[in-house]
């Protein structure tokens, strides 16, 4: 009896309310793949799914219990928790248009690995967090309105504890963010170059996706991921191979040790002989960019150095060409009885 009777409170707002709210549930998944203008990390984005449908089921769960189980909504504190948890909502859900609006129109194509995909730049960036801010500051103030702080100590207390959080915490964030704002201005980095990084060790690799705080970048040799923080990433010396100065592309050089013993004239029909090869036997294209340049680099104590230069542009293939290229040059150096090891010049003296 007093199901029915909770039941016949419910009119047609609450049917309205109730109803609204649990389409925009079930229908979350869908609202938000349509204003994502690329795939991202599948467990972000049912993260972000997951906290649009706990919006939701809060706004439901908040509404009944107060306009329905204890019919105290007008004025009271349900109607303050509701209001909160919608203003919350939207503005998320405002935050996800605006910034997809911002990437379509000012964001760049670039092919990525054989996809085309909208790459942020310095504009789309700046304007996202931008717009960002004046969302956030319009909810703060809509949210400090609905708790009736209406003094200015009690509003400025409120905004005072955030901007001192703030202040507090800026050597965590802002320096990545504006690490990321520098990299997108210059345009040295950008989505999808292949980059060399040069720490303690070389390490090749695709940048991925360029984020507010950090880059991930696709390591070419194993194969994964790696997140550097922005502003780490600027400390680095960064090569950015994909952006090659030559028109026909970036120049590589092999460095070879060959004895003393093996004419010039044998070392350079060597490579000359490699380099007819290199589509036939290594799988290498042997177009214009891959012609052998030979040259003498340094004559050592032990052996002689040659340098062998050629131009490739297909530059996310780069470390598979190295090591095909250099195995032909091995097999050749062998059908021509040349050792590519350097010679042993030492000898030891005996009594």
């Amino acid at each position: 009896m007093e199901m029915h009777s909770y039941i016949a409170r419910i009119d047609l707002l609450d049917y309205m309310v109730i109803g609204l709210n649990l389409l925009l549930l079930v229908f979350a998944r869908q609202i938000l793949q349509f204003f994502q203008h690329e795939e991202v990390n599948k467990s972000a984005f049912l993260l972000k799914v997951q906290a649009f449908r706990a919006l939701n089921l809060l706004i439901i769960l908040t509404y009944g219990y107060s306009n329905i189980y204890h019919e105290s909504l007008s004025g009271g504190v349900g109607l303050k928790l509701i209001l909160i948890w919608v203003i919350i909502y939207l503005s998320y859900l405002m935050k996800q248009i605006i910034s997809f609006w911002v990437q379509k129109k000012y964001g760049k194509l670039r092919d990525i690995n054989g996809d085309k995909k909208s790459i942020e730049t310095y504009t789309s960036r700046l304007l996202s967090l931008m717009v960002g801010v004046a969302i956030f500051v319009i909810a703060l103030i809509s949210i400090v309105n609905v708790l009736e702080f209406n003094s200015l100590l009690q509003a400025g207390g409120v905004l005072g504890i955030i901007g001192v959080f703030l202040a507090l915490t800026q050597n965590a964030w802002a320096p990545d963010i504006i690490s990321g704002l520098i990299f997108l201005n210059n345009g040295m980095i950008e989505e999808g170059d292949v980059i060399e990084i040069e720490d303690n060790e070389s390490l090749i690799g695709i940048v991925f996706k360029t984020k507010m705080f950090h880059t991930e970048i696709l390591n070419l040799v194993n194969n994964h991921r790696v997140m550097l923080k922005n502003s780490r990433l600027r400390e680095f010396t960064i090569q950015n191979l994909s952006k090659f100065a030559s028109a026909r592309g970036l120049r590589e050089m092999m460095v070879f040790k060959i004895g003393y013993d093996v004419p010039v004239g044998k070392v350079r029909k060597m490579f000359e002989s490699a380099e007819h090869r290199l589509q036939t036997d290594c799988g290498i294209i042997a177009a214009d960019e891959n012609k052998f340049e030979v040259g003498l680099l340094d004559t050592g104590d032990h052996a002689l150095e040659w340098a062998v230069y050629y131009y490739t542009k297909d530059i996310k293939n780069l470390l598979k060409n190295r090591q095909a290229i250099r195995e032909c040059i091995l097999k050749t150096a062998t059908e021509f009885s040349i050792s590519l090891a350097t010679p042993i010049t030492h000898r030891s003296v005996t009594n």
